[in-house]
């Protein structure tokens, strides 16, 4: 009996006891989001969590992103508590559709949330569709009247479709739900609270775990009662991983990584051997390569781009009088904006980084490609090449073969004229290590032999021809 009441309050205070991992989103909803909050899923699940806390503040993102994370969401095992905090938070166009998939959505006082109309980028044609989830201001007072063309109908009741099932789910507002897909419509705390859109207000993480103590969920088809009134709070920080996978597919930095790749291979075919900016290049595009690979890019703005490079190049082999170079220079610049327009802020190329690399570009091409090339194309200055058509001076006298001295060497050599030590010869032909030389003759300018016999140096002071 004593042992009963000694353990009693123990058991008690082990079932009142335990851990609450908390998640953060702060700006725009990538794929580096999507990798933090999967992982963290994954530890709430090893480290046996009561509850997730996701705190949100984002203005959207992408939808694919988006779309895994609400999987997760939905295939977790720890309740979900989304929470659009602190106050003068959002949970705008992806977040809208991430707080209906939550087991419990919460709100700040001074938050909103809604804007969830979708648009498309890479799409075909005179389309002005973007593959993100806007936040909607850029939608016309008539966006509740009939979709323009086809593809933006297909994608708008696409979007309708997944959020009223997400709402049906969780027995959300889903009449609203599709108002913020199809009208961009926008909701406050105290207003979605109302509409029955979110579960509760809370000021603080504290007071909502105090709030959601007791309530009843359904996790994976179970019922499961929170226990949230004696509970730790740990915080999950996006570790050095996350961190770089942000910087990576951050839109400028993707676009910094694909130019800085492109020149330094340029560079490297266009002078082979210089290894560095060979490897610096190969690494930056494949970087590139894989942040393209999780971002929306524009197909037709990525060809212009590298058309309006390709004819900056060619104004270096063939000059147009500009008209290469300022087409390049154009294409250039369109291509780069359309390359990740994608919408959201936080995901698309900077007008004043594009303009910068339009001008280095040009400069780049013009500069150093050019001299490179013209490296290249310089005359050899060594072997057979170097020899033919050098002068030099003969080292004694014969009539068909005997030495001669060039650029500062003894050479074996032939010639059809006689010749005496000390006359200046000219070089007009090379078989192997044999030379065949000609009298030079004055009125023929050409190399001089700097390291004549001294005979010969004193001659070029003292003859008169």
């Amino acid at each position: 009996m004593l042992l009963f009441v000694f353990c009693w309050p123990q058991s008690l205070a082990a079932q009142n006891t335990g851990n609450a991992l908390w998640l953060n989103i702060d700006g725009a909803i990538g794929p580096a989001t999507q990798d933090y909050l999967q992982r963290g899923f994954n530890k709430a699940v090893e480290m046996n969590s009561r509850v997730i806390i996701l705190q949100m503040d984002t203005p959207g993102g992408l939808d694919a992103s988006m779309r895994e994370i609400i999987r997760a969401i939905i295939a977790s095992p720890v309740p979900v508590v989304s929470f659009v905090s602190p106050s003068g938070a959002r949970a705008a166009s992806a977040g809208t559709y991430i707080l209906y998939a939550s087991h419990i959505a919460a709100m700040s006082p001074a938050t909103n949330l809604g804007a969830a109309t979708p648009v498309q980028i890479g799409g075909l044609p005179g389309s002005s569709d973007k593959n993100v989830l806007d936040t909607g201001q850029e939608e016309s007072e008539n966006t509740g009247t009939e979709t323009k063309d086809p593809m933006t109908s297909k994608l708008v009741n696409d979007a309708v479709a997944y959020i009223r099932g997400l709402a049906q789910m969780r027995g959300r507002n889903a009449d609203w739900a599709e108002l913020a897909v199809r009208e961009a419509a926008s909701l406050t705390a105290e207003d979605a609270l109302e509409m029955d859109v979110i579960d509760l207000i809370a000021t603080s993480i504290p007071d909502l775990l105090t709030q959601i103590d007791g309530r009843t969920v359904n996790v994976l088809g179970n019922e499961v009662t929170l226990s949230t009134a004696q509970i730790t709070i740990e915080h999950f920080e996006p570790d050095w991983r996350t961190q770089l996978l942000a910087i990576i597919t951050d839109p400028n930095i993707a676009y910094i990584l694909m130019l800085i790749g492109i020149y330094a291979l340029i560079y490297e075919f266009s002078n082979p051997g210089a290894i560095f900016p060979g490897v610096v290049g190969a690494v930056c595009l494949v970087l590139a390569l894989f942040a393209f690979q999780v971002l929306p890019i524009n197909y037709a703005g990525l060809a212009l781009l590298l058309v309006g490079m390709a004819f900056m190049l060619a104004e270096v082999f063939v000059p147009s009088f500009g008209a290469l170079g300022i087409g390049g220079m154009i294409a250039f610049v369109i291509g780069s904006v359309m390359l990740l327009d994608t919408g959201v802020p936080g995901y698309g190329v900077s007008i004043p980084l594009i303009v910068t690399f339009a001008l280095l570009s040009a400069g780049f091409f013009l500069l150093v490609v050019g001299m490179a090339i013209k490296a290249r194309l310089r005359p050899i200055v060594s072997g057979m090449e170097q020899i033919v058509h050098s002068t030099g001076t003969a080292m004694d006298d014969f009539e068909r073969e005997g030495w001669v001295r060039v650029h500062g060497e003894q050479w074996k050599a032939q010639s059809s004229v006689p010749l005496k030590r000390g006359d200046k010869i000219r070089v007009i032909a090379m078989d192997g290590l044999i030379l065949t030389v000609e009298p030079h003759k004055a009125d023929k300018p050409d190399k001089t032999d700097i390291a004549a016999l001294p005979d010969s140096h004193s001659d070029n002071h003292t003859r008169r021809d």
